[in-house]
């Protein structure tokens, strides 16, 4: 009896490719509120959801993009014009209804930035068609797509992972004072932490070096600090949050 054929698989161009895009959620802090980027869409008829607004992202371009994180970085750049010192992927979303140019996956990436300098581009000067908006009030904006619940996850993900990493380091411009980043965490976490463990807890973890005095607030001189590690953020042994309660317990 003669041996079964196996089936042959039919060729990779038979099966229709989804969109796939790269999404990157920009955080800061300006005037002490954690803050997002968000982009306007083109207010063109043909356009997925003209005019609202969105985070800044696009399509992966296979000629220039070696990775995901190239891409990310490509739309970083393109998007915003901005340089981040951390970028952090956040997940992939996708789905056959996300966007209604074809099944659409995409690539998240979250982004820490220091708040632009003075001269350059502030909150009121940001990237042309672009505005820094407060976390709270975009999460309550009809963003394009599904990059509301994109959002909501980032924000997520950065206060959990804030109470046992140095994160908000990367939202201070260098060198910066330890009330300058306790401050950056009280404003992520939206609440006040003790000032001598905190400054025991950021010492302790030997993420910072010393880059000598710098003007501090009320311009009284203080010591500035600059990030050991620029690749990844200080792990801490325990959230902030539990050594807050053991304190109220002690």
């Amino acid at each position: 009896m003669a041996a079964k054929k196996p089936a042959r698989r039919p060729p990779v161009s038979a099966f229709e490719r989804p969109l796939v895009t790269v999404d990157v959620v920009i955080f800061t802090v300006l005037d002490d509120q954690l803050k997002v980027l968000l982009v306007r869409r083109p207010d063109v008829a043909l356009d997925p959801h003209p005019g609202r607004w969105a985070l800044p992202g696009g399509f992966i371009n296979v000629e220039v993009d070696a990775s995901l994180h190239h891409c990310a970085l490509r739309k970083l750049r393109e998007k915003t014009g901005l340089q981040t010192p951390y970028l952090e992927q956040l997940g992939s979303w996708g789905s056959a209804t996300r966007d209604p140019r074809g099944w659409c996956a995409t690539h998240v990436y979250f982004a820490l930035v220091p708040p632009p300098e003075v001269g350059e581009k502030t909150a009121e000067t940001a990237p042309p068609g672009s505005a820094w908006i407060e976390v709270a009030m975009a999460l309550r904006k009809r963003l394009a797509f599904d990059h509301a619940e994109i959002l909501a996850a980032a924000v997520e993900r950065l206060r959990g992972k804030v109470e046992y990493t140095s994160l908000p380091a990367f939202l201070l411009p260098e060198p910066f004072t330890l009330p300058q980043l306790q401050r950056t965490y009280e404003t992520v976490l939206g609440r006040p932490m003790d000032k001598s463990a905190f400054r025991k807890r950021m010492l302790d973890a030997q993420f910072l070096t010393e880059a000598g005095p710098i003007a501090g607030d009320a311009g009284r001189a203080a010591m500035g600090y600059r990030i050991l590690d620029r690749e990844r953020a200080a792990v801490f042994p325990r959230t902030f949050r539990s050594v807050e309660v053991q304190s109220t317990k002690d």
